[in-house]
């Protein structure tokens, strides 16, 4: 099958290589959410540009209109994808076609995986978070929990 797929693509799409990912998120607040997302993920805001010494700092010399628009995190270590965060004027009306998971039971099985995933919402509740159900172990998949970030946004604690 993956041959077939492989066939019919152009030819330059086949030759294209991906280096880097990016995940982009619609927000009302994207600074205030960009920091719960540093401290769910362990990410960190990356240094301001040359001649300022914060990221507020830059900020506020950006137009009026453009202050606000736009924040980032990063994982310090460079193996995961860096988060940006946008302003939008709406609110999120629906459930996302696309989510995180974030992977807290690698490994982890049963009741241990069960505990390992509530108390990872339990942490994440405190930060502003919201646990929306736990789905338990079926036979085929082993158990999450559905979450909501301080946005609405849907994730899974996996």
């Amino acid at each position: 099958m993956r041959l077939l797929v492989l066939a019919l693509l152009p030819r330059v799409a086949r030759m294209a290589s991906i280096r880097q990912v990016q995940v982009t998120f619609d927000s009302t607040e994207p600074e205030r959410l960009a920091h719960f997302w540093c401290a769910v993920l362990g990410y960190e805001v990356p240094t301001p540009p040359d001649g300022f010494a914060t990221r507020t700092d830059y900020d506020a010399s950006l137009p009026a209109e453009s202050q606000g628009r736009a924040f980032v995190c990063a994982d310090p270590t460079g193996a995961g994808p860096r988060l940006h965060f946008q302003r939008v004027p709406e609110e999120k009306v629906v459930k996302n076609r696309v989510h995180l998971d974030v992977r807290v039971g690698t490994g982890l099985e049963g009741d241990e995986r069960l505990s390992a995933l509530q108390a990872e919402s339990d942490r994440l509740v405190a930060l502003g978070a919201a646990q929306v159900k736990v789905l338990h172990a079926d036979g085929v998949d082993e158990s999450c929990i559905v979450m909501q970030d301080i946005e609405g946004n849907e994730f899974c604690l996996d």
